[in-house]
């Protein structure tokens, strides 16, 4: 997406703190929690420069929240924001139940276990998990490698930092859901429609709340951008027209 889009646009794509080749702070200092997300997120826009009344900001996954909390706070972040396949609100009905069980209860230190023992299936088959064999689409081997050699830095694990965040969510999903009133930052909901990870029903409820257009991609699932390109870039071009 960055190469299609550089051509026209200036880009900024980062790791998030416990990702990739980022930094990795110990938990007493950082809870990578959404709302610490979000500061992060605010810190980079400043200390870049971005002209905010310029700014697109194309967020889905763990990356949407903290961008949507920082909208709440600040609505000049952004002139638009391109959000989806994530979990504004807490509602386990229409979560994959792994990550459901990440947030509350005893099973959660058995998952995040389960997590760090599986990075290479992980990596092999989250992309396309729960698509139909004629759906499945291939990652590039460079995106794969990064992940593969960023997954573990000193001693925490994209696992890890993952499970931390879950830890947080229901607090900061309860949080944000009680300020939906202040959210005025134009938003545009985009949804792979056989998601499996966070059932489309969550991304209608959440365009309806906060009076978003909603686009549902047919026979796409929770990576978008990943499975077909063309059409994220295409939504961050018509954010700009």
């Amino acid at each position: 997406m960055a190469k299609a889009l550089a051509d026209d646009y200036e880009i900024h794509a980062f790791d998030w703190p416990g990702y990739g080749l980022s930094s990795r702070p110990a938990v007493d200092r950082f809870s990578y929690a959404p709302r610490d997300y979000a500061r992060v997120l605010d810190r980079y826009i400043g200390k870049a420069g971005i002209d905010t009344s310029k700014l697109t900001i194309y967020a889905t996954d763990i990356g949407a929240l903290p961008a949507l909390l920082l909208a709440v706070e600040k609505p000049e972040i952004a002139r638009t924001m391109i959000v989806g396949d994530f979990a504004p609100f807490n509602r386990p009905q229409f979560m994959y139940p792994s990550l459901q069980s990440l947030k509350e209860g005893p099973s959660m230190e058995e998952v995040r276990a389960s997590l760090n023992g599986n990075r290479d299936e992980i990596l092999e088959n989250t992309f396309t998990r729960g698509l139909p064999k004629e759906a499945h689409f291939e990652v590039a081997p460079e995106f794969k490698s990064d992940m593969s050699q960023g997954w573990t830095q000193g001693e925490m694990t994209t696992a890890d930092a993952f499970s931390h965040y879950y830890s947080h969510f229901t607090r900061d999903q309860d949080h944000f859901e009680s300020q939906l009133t202040r959210l005025k930052t134009v938003v545009k909901v985009v949804w792979g429609e056989q998601d499996l990870y966070i059932n489309k029903g969550m991304g209608l409820e959440f365009a309806e709340k906060v009076h978003a257009e909603l686009s549902l991609l047919s026979g796409t699932g929770h990576f978008p951008h990943l499975q077909n390109p063309k059409l994220a870039i295409d939504e961050v071009r018509a954010a700009f027209s």
